[in-house]
């Protein structure tokens, strides 16, 4: 697991949306790991209790089942942390679906499931969490993707939505500031099939061709992910906001031509 020397959030509160399977578990990990309370926030209520079973030995950990694409529901998470760890230092955007459809295809309706779900809802949980984080001196970083700067054909609602997460970073950045840091992570190649519920989890197997794609020679981990986002939460990165961080092992760097 990659580390970050001497970090330590003791006494602090992070929120983690999406944080039940896949790069969120691995965020909520990190956090437990090195001290932090944190409110694990999913729409799924098997991989909730799953994963609360699996971590809860780490540290204080709180499983709250809701639908981030839903005010209510975005409000209620909120307050729910503030019940129990009566703070909030972090608060990771990282809840999100993909849904690739032919463009002639895509309809308002599926379009609109996106973009509530990965860009409405994190301006969302920023809304209802910017007050406690001001209070805090706290930091937010959101989970957009590589797919925000790159894109395979019918991606356009994912894409649209990631792209949309980049630019708010941005824009909180300045309105938020200088109380809140506000931060952005792009990975690419995260394997998460090894990081999913029980009935979901599969083996993972990559062929020679995956890994040279990276010139780091390897796929991404959930842990190359939280490690960059617990480093934006922390004290080290102070004179860091508004920034867009690429973690995809060099991936949008490497030119392959077809032959």
């Amino acid at each position: 697991m990659a580390d970050v020397s001497g970090l330590n959030f003791s006494g602090k509160a992070a929120l983690v949306t999406g944080g039940a399977q896949g790069i969120g578990q691995g965020v909520v990990r990190y956090f437990l790991e090195r001290g932090a309370s944190v409110a694990m926030i999913d729409a799924d209520g098997e991989a909730l209790e799953e994963t609360q079973k699996t971590l809860e030995s780490l540290g204080l950990l709180l499983s709250v089942q809701a639908d981030v694409s839903l005010e209510n529901d975005v409000r209620r998470a909120v307050e729910t942390t503030l019940e129990r760890f009566g703070q909030l230092d972090f608060l990771v955007n990282n809840a999100g679906i993909s849904e690739f459809t032919p463009f002639d295809d895509l309809t308002l309706e599926g379009w609109q499931r996106v973009l509530d779900t990965n860009l409405t809802a994190t301006f969302l949980f920023a809304k209802y969490a910017a007050p406690h984080l001001r209070e805090a001196r706290g930091a937010i970083v959101h989970i957009a993707s590589t797919r925000a700067l790159m894109s395979e054909p019918n991606s356009e609602a994912y894409a649209a939505s990631k792209g949309g997460i980049v630019a708010l970073t941005h824009a909180l950045a300045i309105s938020l500031g200088p109380l809140v840091r506000v931060n952005c992570v792009s990975p690419g190649w995260i394997e998460t099939r090894d990081r999913q519920k029980a009935s979901k989890r599969q083996e993972v197997k990559h062929i020679p061709e995956d890994l040279e794609q990276h010139p780091v020679g390897r796929v991404g981990t959930p842990e190359d992910v939280a490690a960059l986002v617990a480093f934006l939460c922390s004290s080290d990165s102070g004179f860091i906001t508004g920034q867009n961080y690429v973690l995809d092992g060099g991936m949008t760097r490497k030119m392959i031509y077809a032959e």
